[in-house]
């Protein structure tokens, strides 16, 4: 037989041929991979309520470190070292990306000063000066108040909230103000303090929405906790003047460092991408779980009472939460 009719073994860089007709996985070749499946709408829904839930978990445990540090560290100077804390872990991989854009930032100067001023300098220096006397639960039950705000922004930009979202806001909203009326809740002047910081978080969340399109999220983070501290400066000098300074223990770092590093770096990048992807009534939502969970890591670590009628509006709550997240745009 001559040697051109034997056969010869294919060339591994080309694809073995198949009988017309034939498909490639049953002639003895592998299918060709599918395409990579792309995310489905519902994909940035889902991972902006997770990192809603994360972000409102996480001030949880802010909250009850507020009440907890309130007889030791004076409210300015917590949250002073808790944004100095939180610029040391953010500045490795945001101050590069704020060099690379600050021809952005500049431009939109008075939109970043004025997001520093409500997320960061004002808000948890109110959250602070509140826990010196009211109760943790009482704190989250009232900042409870601020997703009613954010819908009322977005609302008024024109965005419509559609009958099931409002409804589970409303729900929510409901618990809440029964958790706050019930079972021996009491009103103090520290309540008034969280009124005025649930005030100042709601319009921090509706001014996330204008953020300038293409400020990179870690970008924003490290300006708005630069500018922040800045401006909290004049008040630490003053707060050390008349009041001095603190006892360097345990019992005050080791909660210095969890608001700096898990209530500020991690907390706020997680709302912050929440908000630009469901919008700051769906996240607003989820916030309702706040007075739930302040409520029982208050009761487990500040042993603050927790009563049936109390767990019976939490569960109010989270049906409510239920509702409103899952709500379609």
């Amino acid at each position: 037989m001559a040697i051109a009719d034997r056969a010869t073994p294919a060339d591994p860089a080309e694809p073995a041929a198949t009988p017309a007709g034939t498909p490639a996985s049953t002639a003895g070749e592998p299918a060709a991979p599918a395409a990579p499946a792309t995310p489905g709408p519902g994909a940035p829904v889902a991972v902006g309520l997770a990192l809603a839930v994360l972000a409102t978990l996480v001030w949880s445990g802010s909250f009850v470190t507020s009440r907890a540090l309130g007889d030791s560290v004076p409210p300015v100077q917590h949250a002073f070292w808790r944004w100095v804390v939180a610029l040391a872990v953010v500045a490795p991989f945001g101050a590069r990306a704020a060099w690379r854009q600050r021809a952005l930032i500049r431009g939109n100067l008075a939109f970043v000063v004025l997001a520093s001023l409500l997320g960061v300098t004002v808000y948890n220096t109110l959250v602070n000066q509140a826990g010196v006397t009211t109760p943790a639960a009482n704190m989250g039950m009232i900042m409870a108040a601020s997703p009613v705000l954010m819908a009322v922004y977005e609302r008024a930009g024109g965005v419509r909230l559609g009958a099931r979202r409002v409804a589970g806001l409303l729900i929510a909203c409901a618990g809440v103000l029964l958790l706050v009326g019930g079972d021996g809740a009491s009103f103090s002047a520290g309540d008034l303090w969280m009124i005025a910081a649930a005030c100042c978080f709601g319009s921090y969340s509706a001014l996330l929405r204008r953020r300038p399109a293409g400020l990179d999220g870690s970008a924003f983070l490290f300006t708005t906790f630069l500018v922040g501290t800045v401006l909290l400066l004049p008040a630490q000098g003053v707060s050390l003047a008349v009041q001095g300074g603190f006892a360097l223990t345990p019992g005050t770092v080791l909660p210095l460092l969890y608001v700096g590093v898990a209530s500020s770096a991690v907390a706020f990048f997680a709302w912050n991408k929440a908000i630009s992807l469901i919008g700051p009534t769906r996240a607003g939502v989820v916030y309702y779980l706040q007075p739930v969970c302040v409520a029982l890591l208050s009761w487990v670590l500040l042993a603050e009472p927790i009563g049936w009628a109390q767990a019976g509006c939490m569960a109010l709550i989270l049906g409510g939460v239920v509702l409103g997240a899952g709500a379609r745009r």
